[in-house]
């Protein structure tokens, strides 16, 4: 009588202990919740980030709080967020830089994008746009390729500096197209760009928001797109595979992820919410305006694979191109 009297005793505790964790995950958030955004404010990383904070707070009853940590390529941020208690109070938008390219460009980096996180939802990707200076005696990417190809290290190309997306998507190009050109890093896309358009260097990488005002006043000629499909916003410039350049594709990609050991409960209801904010029409024209496409999906272990493959990516390109970052 009382082994069964024992054996009830505890099924009641372990029923009591779930129907506790339950009503806890339930209740999440009773709080305001925490989002790194691991950059400087402005731009497209932060702007995207900031919506997407706005649009969470009617789905999930509480405010979603815009903490900008910058420094070292988000890295800075990405680590202090690894560092919180995995309540599912704190959140960090992490990028291609922060959980694939930092790794390599950096001597250290003190989280782990798989071990110290838990993926969320997958918000956008921004293609990057081959531009070249009107003047320039070629005007196509086979012709580019040819020309680079007859004049070795001839070639300039910009980049807002040593291991962006500018410089590393421009350097993935020259190993696809077997080509060699030299590279400038500038601080920042707008003196790159200043110069592009004075005939200083000869093409760039950068992204839609950025150079296609300039390619509609003709200051700049797009000559490639380096998306899977063609933009909404540029439907006359072809991406990069139809010149069957297959793997020079490239995107700087945004994406929701939580510390370590969150619940899964709580991860769900956060992807959930997310799912929900990315097909509000502000979402839409958001990235409408700059270019981006949706992550459609990419959520839990998906996201999880993926990034997977972009720190491979990312590291594997880092490597053979040489850059590297303090």
């Amino acid at each position: 009588m009382r082994n069964i009297l024992r054996k009830l005793s505890v099924l009641a505790l372990g029923s009591l202990a779930l129907c506790t964790a339950h009503a806890a995950d339930v209740q999440w958030p009773e709080r305001p919740i925490k989002f790194i955004i691991p950059f400087t404010p402005g731009g497209v990383t932060d702007n995207t980030a900031r919506l997407l904070a706005t649009l969470l707070e009617p789905h999930l009853g509480q405010p979603v709080i815009v903490e900008n940590r910058p420094g070292a390529g988000g890295s800075i941020g990405v680590e202090a967020a690894a560092r919180q208690t995995p309540d599912g109070y704190t959140m960090v938008y992490g990028t291609q830089g922060t959980q694939g390219a930092n790794l390599a460009l950096y001597k250290k980096v003190g989280y782990d994008p798989i071990a110290d996180f838990v993926p969320v939802y997958g918000v956008s990707e921004s293609p990057l746009v081959l531009v070249i200076n009107p003047n320039r005696p070629f005007k196509t990417v086979p012709e580019l390729i040819a020309y680079a190809k007859a004049n070795p290290g001839k070639l300039n190309y910009g980049s807002a500096g040593a291991g962006t997306g500018t410089h590393l998507t421009a350097e993935m190009f020259q190993m696809v197209t077997g080509t060699k050109m030299t590279h400038i890093a500038y601080k920042g896309s707008s003196p790159a760009l200043t110069d592009l358009m004075a005939g200083n260097v000869d093409l760039m990488f950068d992204y839609p928001a950025i150079v296609l005002p300039l390619v509609n006043g003709k200051k700049l000629t797009a000559l490639a797109v380096t998306a899977n499909k063609r933009l909404a916003s540029a439907p006359d410039v072809p991406v990069i595979s139809e010149f069957g350049l297959t793997g020079a594709e490239s995107s700087s990609w945004g994406a929701v992820f939580v510390p370590a050991k969150t619940p899964p409960a709580i991860v769900k209801k956060l992807a959930d919410a997310i799912e929900k904010a990315m097909v509000d029409p502000q979402m839409v024209k958001n990235n409408q305006k700059y270019g981006s496409i949706p992550m459609t999906g990419m959520r839990d272990q998906k996201l999880g694979d993926f990034v997977k493959t972009e720190m491979v990516r990312w590291r594997d390109l880092v490597q053979k191109s040489g850059a590297s970052l303090e």
